[in-house]
C-alpha cells in the first residue's frame, strides 16, 4: 500500500481503526454509535479499509494461561547457510507450527531468526525444541529466553503516524 493511500485516511477513518483494534467483535452498530456515525456510512468506510488491505482480519485474543498455555519462550535461530532455499524451509516448516505465534526474519544480530512460541510447560517446550525446531534442515544454533512476564503484549498498531495525525506529530 503506497503512503499517498495512507494519505487519504481521515480521522474517522483511524477513529475506526482504533476501535477496531481495541475489539474487533464490536458490530457494525456499536462501531458506528464509537466514531459518531451512522451505521451505513460506517460499514462502507469498513468495507474500503478492508478492500484496501489495511484491515488484514480481525482476531479474538485468547488468555493463553487459562488455557493451561502458561510458557512463552523467545528463540533466536541460527542458520547454517544464508540461502534462499534454506530461509524458505524453514519458512515454511515454523508456519506449520501452532506454538509459533510470530516469527521474524533479523538482522543486526547472531540469529538469523526469531520465534515467539506459547507451549504449556517446559517438558513441551523441550519437546518442540526437540523434536520439531532442531529438525529442521538448516538449523545450527538456537538460544531460548523464558518470557518471566508480559510488560506490554498488544497487536496494536500506533495509528498517530497515520493520515491527518502524522502532520500533527511532525509539528511536535
Amino acid at each position: 500500500m503506497a503512503n499517498l493511500e495512507l494519505a487519504r485516511l481521515d480521522r474517522t477513518d483511524l477513529r475506526i481503526l482504533e476501535a477496531l483494534q481495541q475489539d474487533g467483535g464490536l458490530t457494525n452498530q456499536q462501531l458506528a454509535e464509537a466514531v459518531g456515525l451512522s451505521p451505513s456510512p460506517c460499514s462502507r468506510r469498513v468495507q474500503k479499509l478492508e478492500s484496501a488491505g489495511i484491515i488484514v482480519r480481525r482476531e479474538t485474543v485468547l488468555d493463553a494461561r487459562k488455557l493451561g498455555l502458561d510458557l512463552t519462550v523467545i528463540i533466536q535461530i541460527s542458520m547454517d547457510r544464508h540461502t534462499p532455499e534454506r530461509f524458505a524451509n524453514f519458512e515454511e516448516k515454523v508456519a506449520s507450527f501452532p506454538e509459533v505465534q510470530q516469527c521474524y526474519l533479523v538482522t543486526g544480530q547472531e540469529a538469523d531468526y526469531l520465534l515467539k512460541v506459547v507451549v504449556p510447560d517446559i517438558d513441551a517446550y523441550q519437546h518442540f525444541l526437540l523434536n520439531r525446531v532442531t529438525r529442521i534442515e538448516g538449523v545450527s544454533g538456537v538460544h531460548s529466553s523464558f518470557v518471566m512476564r508480559r510488560v506490554v503484549d498488544t497487536a496494536a498498531l500506533p495509528l498517530n503516524y497515520v493520515g491527518d495525525a502524522s502532520t500533527q506529530h511532525a509539528s511536535r
